[in-house]
């Protein structure tokens, strides 16, 4: 692996989703070594990010995940650097941290998504209730790993729930409840790799879901027709290439009780802990997660 040269693992961070980022930098970082790479850790909360290039680090692979890692200010440092990186470039990874803009850029190109509100503290409650009907979700723009989400279920609770969301961002937006399942599709180097369907075993796949629970279900195959896996894989990659994003990500959908397939959310730096996504895919796919980590890493650029 000669031609990855010197190989920082970012990891850590200053985010919400620093002790995630932590188990997947681990993960990633030990894939890279058994594959013969010189890779080494690196957390920009404990070091000066500068160090990348005064120790002369060839490229990174980014396992931060967050704010400070997952939304373009990394990026942006390494292209100053003119260090090659990992994953989607500062455009692309701004605006698929922030779901709001995200959600402006698939309505604009008539991409189905559920329907959504931007709110502010004097919302009309009821008005909104009307809007999208209940449940709803309120969560804030620019958090992953379901941070600062409520599932909510009456008007009274709408307020508590935007005041938990907007700890986390100024930004707090409302979307519809859709009950017909939820999936998410990897995206690998230009290539959409199998669905995946998500049976959290509580109200939603919350953070606790993904990180933490043993008793969420995970099938992959997804169960859906050869028809809706490859519509949704289409769109999976459709929605990745309107925001920019490059190398991979994970592209996740809601999937309507009428039969219609609804985007979510994209994520350009998922988890690659054992609870992860991507890896599951990958393994689906004949992909082991050594040669994963490798085919991430070699999609690594400058800008």
């Amino acid at each position: 692996m000669i031609k990855f040269g010197k190989v920082a693992v970012l990891l850590g961070g200053r985010s919400a989703e620093r002790e995630v980022s932590l188990k997947s930098g681990a993960a990633v970082l030990a894939a890279l070594q058994r594959s013969g790479v010189d890779a080494h850790a690196f957390d920009p909360a404990q070091r000066d990010l500068h160090e990348l290039h005064d120790e002369k680090f060839d490229r990174v692979f980014i396992a931060l995940h967050g704010r400070f890692g997952e939304d373009g200010t990394v990026q942006g440092a390494l292209e100053l650097m003119g260090i090659p990186y990992t994953g989607s470039g500062v455009m692309a990874s701004a605006i698929a941290m922030d779901k709001w803009r995200t959600k402006l850029i698939w309505h604009a190109a008539e991409l189905p998504i559920p329907d959504y509100e931007a709110l502010t503290a004097p919302t009309d409650w009821d008005a909104l209730a009307n809007h999208l009907d209940l449940p709803l979700f309120i969560k804030p723009a620019s958090e992953g790993s379901s941070v600062g989400v409520t599932k909510v279920k009456t008007v009274e609770a709408l307020p508590a729930a935007y005041a938990e969301a907007a700890k986390h961002d100024k930004v707090v937006i409302a979307e519809s409840f859709v009950g017909g399942g939820e999936y998410t599709a990897t995206i690998l180097n230009g290539r959409a790799l199998p669905v995946i369907k998500i049976e959290p075993a509580n109200e939603f796949y919350d953070y606790d879901a993904k990180y933490l629970r043993d008793d969420t279900i995970y099938r992959c195959p997804s169960g859906l027709s050869a028809e809706e896996e490859t519509e949704m894989q289409s769109l999976a990659l459709l929605g990745f290439a309107l925001i920019g994003g490059q190398g991979w990500g994970r592209v996740d959908f809601l999937h309507g009780e009428d039969g219609k397939l609804y985007l979510l959310e994209v994520n350009t730096s998922p988890g690659m802990t054992d609870h992860s996504l991507v890896p599951m895919a990958a393994r689906q796919a004949g992909i082991s997660f050594e040669q994963l980590v490798v085919q991430i890493l070699e999609g690594a650029h400058v800008g």
